[in-house]
């Protein structure tokens, strides 16, 4: 199925135009759990916090030896604590959620969705299918991204239409879950690396904005872009025998 960036843009902008305000809590959300939003708050507030401090790395004469280690210690056991916390929330909590979100996006694609559509993975009874699916999705993708970057991106691409297969079919197998993701981005992965490229402006000029941009219109239009693009792919999908009618089971109102 032919298709070109800017249809799958002006349809986006469509979606955003027909539920704007939930489409911007939604997007928040989603953005927040798959690093859209966020990534450089922690860094920028503790620099700045340590810098009206008057800390800055050469005033701790003060502490003995020992002392220093021990507090080094401290915080990296805090640290650690901290990122095994958040990942068990990430695991347990922010993919089902991003499933969720998938489903917003591509239900908002054709009419006005409701909010609730965001926790629908918890009212599926496949809660952990999903769990255990967007955890190996992850776990692969960082294990190919440990030999090289390239092959670390190409297979973020070819796992990218795993949160839309599981938003349609939360009891679909891991095994076809991948399966047909991968089979859906033969070919693909190039045209979703350009898809993103295309974002590169509306990037930089949230920068400038301090994230406020992504909030309010970026991250929105990404993601309904890229429910278009599983869309597209959906169908070229069901039309090639990639899979059936019944896994992908479109997209009823629960």
């Amino acid at each position: 199925m032919w298709w070109t960036r800017t249809e799958l843009k002006e349809r986006a902008k469509e979606s955003i135009r027909r539920n704007y305000w939930i489409m911007v809590v939604v997007g928040l959300i989603a953005g927040i759990i798959s690093g859209q939003i966020g990534g450089n708050v922690s860094y920028n507030s503790l620099k700045t916090e340590l810098r009206e401090s008057g800390w800055n790395g050469e005033n701790m004469d003060f502490f003995t030896s020992t002392q220093f280690l021990m507090i080094v210690s401290a915080a990296i056991g805090i640290l650690m604590v901290l990122f095994i916390g958040f990942t068990l929330l990430k695991i347990f909590l922010g993919n089902p959620l991003l499933v969720g979100c998938s489903r917003f996006f591509l239900e908002n694609s054709d009419r006005k969705a409701r909010f609730g559509l965001v926790g629908t993975v918890f009212q599926s009874g496949n809660y952990l299918n999903v769990v255990l699916t967007m955890f190996l999705r992850k776990l692969f993708t960082v294990l190919w991204s440990l030999l090289l970057l390239i092959p670390g991106l190409v297979k973020s691409y070819s796992y990218s239409m795993i949160p839309y297969i599981l938003a349609e079919n939360p009891s679909i197998s891991r095994r076809r879950a991948f399966e047909i993701s991968r089979k859906m981005m033969d070919g693909q992965k190039l045209n979703a690396f350009f898809l993103d490229l295309s974002f590169i402006g509306w990037i930089i000029l949230s920068t400038l904005t301090c994230g406020v941009l992504d909030i309010f219109y970026v991250v929105p239009y990404r993601q309904a872009t890229w429910a278009e693009f599983y869309k597209v792919n959906r169908q070229q999908a069901l039309q090639n025998g990639t899979a059936t009618p019944e896994e992908l089971q479109g997209f009823p109102f629960y």
